[in-house]
């Protein structure tokens, strides 16, 4: 029963409108180029084709997918309006996905973080579509996630019991690290400069964030909680947090990509098997060949299999647990 937590897709076409995204098709081939922005991206027909999709995951051993529209249509830059009509037009269109899917896939829509209001607002719209919940990126225009400015997002995730998925959004104005490093390098620090945010920064002490999913294991968040429970500890217990900091991030969900399982071993042992979904970025980047098999280099219980190949991330969801007779069929 393997769920690939962290896909992306893409729509096949967008309307013919100013500001909006454009898919131009590709002379002789069925992948398309999304343009956006400054964004000139060569997207596979996996992207917008479900039946190609469906086809993708069997080879993988993938029963479901949790997918989200890929991150570069996360532009919070243009108008607030624009970006809603954009985002609405894509919500549909991943909401049609999962219709298609018939079961298999699970869609995470998105909204105008650059206006927190009207982000808040759209929020209503997600059950009625079929959409399991958002993505977001970890800094919206260089604020980070966890900014008081979004507490009222948040609390409407809460209200509504939808789910978030922070998705890791590099910073072009990183001066700390050239170019070529952003996309590398620099994941890791946005997403645990972000993962911190949200964790310390507040939020968690006013929002319960109960299905909130980090992507890329929230950078090297994992790595520094340790030091921040040495000098939690050194604090004065009337000026410190009641739980420690690796306390607070264990209530949140990590993905697996971190590209090696040594690294992903710590994660587990450090945050626990019930914290972490296997998730890939497919089809941005290649799958194993089949997913299962990530988890055969550690030294896990069949428990911490089950929880890590599907269990989470249907708590994640909120989904019902599958039955064990379709576990074991």
């Amino acid at each position: 029963m393997t769920i690939d937590a962290h896909a992306h897709i893409i729509p096949k076409d967008f309307p013919v409108e100013d500001g909006f995204p454009r898919m131009e098709a590709i002379d002789h081939d069925t992948a398309r180029t999304l343009m956006f922005g400054t964004t000139n991206f060569r997207a596979k027909d996996v992207f917008f084709d479900v039946e190609r999709r469906i086809e993708a995951m069997d080879a993988a051993g993938v029963a479901e997918e949790i997918v989200s529209p890929m991150p570069p249509l996360l532009n919070y830059t243009i108008a607030p309006v624009l970006g809603l009509s954009i985002a609405r037009y894509v919500n549909e269109v991943v909401a049609r996905y999962v219709r298609d899917g018939e079961g298999r896939i699970h869609g995470l829509g998105i909204v105008p973080m650059q206006d927190p209001a009207l982000a808040t607002a759209e929020l209503g719209h997600f059950r009625d579509l079929g959409l399991r919940g958002v993505e977001v990126a970890s800094h919206i225009n260089g604020v980070p996630i966890g900014d008081p400015r979004f507490t009222e997002f948040f609390h409407e995730v809460d209200r509504l019991g939808i789910s978030v998925f922070i998705h890791t959004m590099p910073r072009m104005d990183e001066v700390a690290l050239p170019p070529s490093l952003r996309a590398s390098i620099g994941v890791g620090l946005e997403g645990a400069r972000g993962a911190t945010s949200l964790l310390f920064g507040g939020m968690a002490d006013v929002c319960s964030l109960d299905h909130v999913l980090f992507s890329h294991a929230a950078g090297g968040l994992p790595l520094m909680l340790a030091r921040a429970d040495y000098f939690w500890a050194q604090q004065p217990e009337d000026t410190r947090s009641a739980e420690p900091p690796s306390a607070v991030a264990r209530r949140f969900f990590y993905d697996s990509m971190v590209f090696d399982p040594r690294g992903l071993q710590f994660v587990v042992d450090y945050l626990g098997s019930d914290r972490v979904v296997l998730g890939t970025d497919f089809p941005a980047m290649p799958r194993p060949a089949r997913l299962a098999d990530t988890l055969e280099a550690m030294e896990l219980a069949p428990e911490d299999v089950e929880n890590i190949d599907s269990r989470n991330a249907r708590a994640f969801l909120s989904l019902e647990p599958t039955p064990l007779a379709t576990l074991s069929a």
